[in-house]
């Protein structure tokens, strides 16, 4: 008579750098969208006795095997060294987590030495499109030594996510590489009921984002109050500008960083969520401002038109003029509140974490099946 032996979990390691401020809000730096949507991915995946999770990270100073919501962190580069020692330590992390599935977000050149180390060390690969412009080409003509490489590590991985069926088809054509959509997860949190107050904008000072259209909206609407919360990565001559301009706008707060744990403080508070990006590929905040119940207002992103169809919001399709039409139009008789109702229940159906997490683990179930 024979036992079946225990199956030991399946291990999933995602690398992303920059995401530790995100599990650790005291430590004050800069994080991005892809980050949030890795962290709550793994740190809801790690709840299922059938994984183990882990992230490798930035070195922040922490501690090396930190475990942190049942996710084991490893640090690896270190932001102030060169990209020499960057690479060796990431090498190191990743031999360390020994995962049997590595997962990425956002292209760099960390995609291809991931890839390579999965090549090499016979482990499975995925990855998770992070904008359009890794989907249409884009990357690939601005970069065209990293976008190679970026092109081969998509043919190489065994699963390629996308946010949106435009992404889907993009990369279809651009690079023949199949991907499913899976929409980004996130924690719903309580509604609550207090005074909304203000329009708000939130992000990091990059060109592709345009955070100046936002202040022209504030001076176009000066009886509305209007709040932009926007990090950078590096203290450069247009984030100096940016805050200098802001500081001349009476009815705008310019706030350098909130800590991750409390963000959703200023989206409880706000009527309208604005975007100004140019491309994104479907925007964090779009979800946390419709976890929040706040409408949205989007200069240009409008991902597989989700705005329109549940009626969470407007797009302007790249009209600055009706940016500011558009705004006047939400705010007259607060029919931002319609529209902020409506995109409550949106991510209620489409964006709650725990289901969201489901289709991640059964295709990691079926990826470390055929390992």
């Amino acid at each position: 008579m024979t036992t079946d032996s225990p199956q030991r979990p399946i291990r999933v390691c995602f690398i992303a750098p920059k995401t530790y401020p995100v599990f650790n809000p005291k430590v004050g730096d800069y994080f991005g969208g892809a980050n949030v949507d890795l962290y709550y991915l793994s740190t809801e995946i790690a709840k299922d006795a059938r994984f183990e999770c882990s992230f490798i990270v930035a070195d922040y100073g922490q501690p090396d095997g930190e475990v942190i919501e049942g996710v084991k962190l490893y640090k690896a580069l270190d932001f102030s060294k060169n990209a020499l020692s960057g690479l060796v330590r990431t090498w190191q992390a990743l031999k360390r987590a020994d995962a049997d599935i590595y997962m990425m977000k956002c292209a760099s050149p960390g995609v291809p030495v991931v890839t390579t180390f999965c090549k090499l060390r016979r482990r499975v690969f995925v990855y998770r499109l992070a904008s359009l412009l890794e989907s249409d080409g884009t990357y690939l003509r601005q970069h065209p030594i990293l976008g190679r490489l970026f092109a081969w590590s998509l043919r190489q991985a065994k699963a390629v996510f996308a946010q949106n069926t435009i992404d889907v088809e993009n990369l279809a054509m651009t690079l023949g590489i199949s991907s499913q959509v899976i929409p980004n997860g996130h924690r719903l949190p309580a509604m609550q009921q207090q005074n909304r107050d203000t329009i708000l904008w939130v992000g990091r000072d990059d060109p592709v984002k345009k955070p100046e259209r936002f202040l022209e909206l504030a001076k176009a609407i000066p009886n509305e109050h209007f709040t932009i919360v926007c990090q950078t990565p590096n203290n450069d001559q247009h984030y100096k500008d940016i805050i200098m301009q802001a500081g001349k706008i009476r009815n705008l707060q310019f706030i350098r960083h909130v800590p991750f744990d409390r963000i959703n403080d200023y989206f409880q508070r706000a009527k309208v969520l604005v975007n100004t990006s140019d491309s994104e590929g479907f925007p964090n905040t779009f979800i946390q401002a419709c976890n929040c119940g706040a409408a949205i207002l989007s200069f240009n992103v409008n991902p597989d038109g989700f705005l329109d169809t549940h009626k969470c919001g407007l797009c302007c399709n790249g009209d600055a003029a009706q940016l500011t039409y558009d705004m006047r139009f939400l705010l007259d008789g607060d029919r931002y509140v319609e529209f902020g109702s409506n995109a409550r229940k949106y991510s209620e159906k489409y964006h709650d974490i725990t289901r969201i997490a489901g289709e991640y683990k059964s295709v990691f179930a079926r990826l470390a099946q055929k390992r």
